[in-house]
C-alpha cells in the first residue's frame, strides 16, 4: 500500500493503474475509520482492481465553533486498517496541499445543499461539494463510493455530478449499525457513557416511523409526529430536525406513495450532533 500527500504523486499512481487496464474507485474519507468506513473499502473491492482511499480532514465544511480542531485523528490506525483492506493507495494530504493559497473557487450545492443539514450548517455542503470535485480531479475515479449514513451528502454529490457532468459512478452503500442500532459515526467517540445510551433513540424514532408505515399510514406528517413523540421520550436528546422526505429532491412529503423516500433525523446529545436516516417504502 501507497501513502502519498502529493497531488501530482496521486496522479502518477493512478495514471499506472490505469494503464495497465485497473478500474479505479475512491472511498473519500475524513479519517478516524470505523467498520462503517471499511464497508465501503469492501464494496469498492468488489468492483474495481484498484481501491483509493483518501484521509482529509476538510475545514471548508466545518463551520464556526463547530469541530474541526477537536475532530478525532488517528492517521497511524487508519493506515494499519486500510492495509489490511488491501487498499493500494492512501491520498492523505495536508490542508495546504489541497486549498491552494489564494483560491476562491467553490462549488455550491444548489437547492438540496439548503435543506436539513444545509439550513442548520448553512456552509457545510459548499465545503463537502468542493472538496469532492477536487478528489475527483485529483484521483480521477471511476467510482466513488459513499455511506448512506449520510443520506444528503450522497444525494447532493449525485446531483453534482449530474449536473456537471463528471465522469464518476456515485455508488451509495448502507449504514452499517452497532448492534443496539446506533449508525456507526466518528463522532461517538465524544459521548459519555449515558449520552451513548440515549443516542440510541434516532434509531428508534426512526424504526417506529417505518412501523407506522408498515401499519398502514401514509400521512407523512404523522410519521414525522412519531419519530418527534420517540425522541421526546429520551431527556438528553434534543432534537434538530425529523423529516419524512423524496429521496432524490429531499423535498418534505405530505404523503406516502410508490416513490422512494426517507426518513431523516437530527439530534444534539451535550456537546455532540449526531444524524440518522432511514428508508421508507411502501410495498
Amino acid at each position: 500500500m501507497e501513502t502519498l500527500v502529493s497531488k501530482d504523486e496521486v496522479r502518477r499512481a493512478v495514471a499506472e493503474a490505469r494503464a495497465v487496464g485497473q478500474r479505479i474507485a475512491l472511498v473519500p474519507t475524513m479519517g478516524a475509520l470505523h467498520e462503517g468506513h471499511l464497508s465501503l473499502v469492501r464494496a469498492a473491492h468488489e468492483r474495481a482492481e484498484y481501491v483509493v482511499v483518501s484521509v482529509f480532514v476538510n475545514p471548508t465544511q466545518f463551520g464556526p465553533g463547530e469541530d474541526f480542531e477537536a475532530y478525532p485523528r488517528d492517521l497511524e490506525g487508519d493506515l494499519e486498517l486500510l492495509e489490511a483492506e488491501g487498499v493500494a493507495l492512501v491520498f492523505a494530504p495536508a490542508t495546504a496541499t489541497m486549498y491552494d493559497p489564494g483560491a476562491t473557487v467553490i462549488v455550491d450545492p444548489g437547492p438540496l445543499g439548503d435543506v436539513l443539514e444545509g439550513a442548520i450548517r448553512p456552509t457545510h455542503f459548499r465545503g463537502v461539494c468542493t472538496v469532492v470535485a477536487k478528489l475527483f480531479g485529483i484521483v480521477e475515479p471511476d467510482l466513488a463510493f459513499f455511506g448512506e449514513k449520510d443520506f444528503q451528502q450522497l444525494a447532493i454529490v449525485r446531483t453534482m455530478v449530474r449536473d456537471l457532468d463528471l465522469p464518476v459512478r456515485v455508488v451509495g452503500c448502507p449504514t452499517i449499525r452497532e448492534p443496539d442500532g446506533l449508525a456507526m459515526s466518528s463522532r461517538n467517540v465524544y459521548l459519555s457513557p449515558d449520552e451513548r445510551a440515549a443516542a440510541t433513540v434516532l434509531y428508534r424514532a426512526l424504526r417506529a416511523a417505518e412501523a407506522r408505515m408498515l401499519a398502514g399510514e401514509r400521512d407523512a406528517r404523522a410519521l414525522v409526529e412519531v419519530m418527534r413523540a420517540k425522541i421526546a421520550t429520551e431527556p438528553l436528546a434534543v432534537p434538530d430536525y425529523t423529516e419524512v422526505a423524496d429521496a432524490v429532491t429531499l423535498a418534505p412529503l405530505d404523503a406516502l406513495d410508490s416513490s422512494p423516500a426517507r426518513a431523516l433525523v437530527a439530534a444534539r446529545l451535550g456537546s455532540t450532533r449526531l444524524i440518522d436516516n432511514l428508508a421508507l417504502e411502501v410495498g
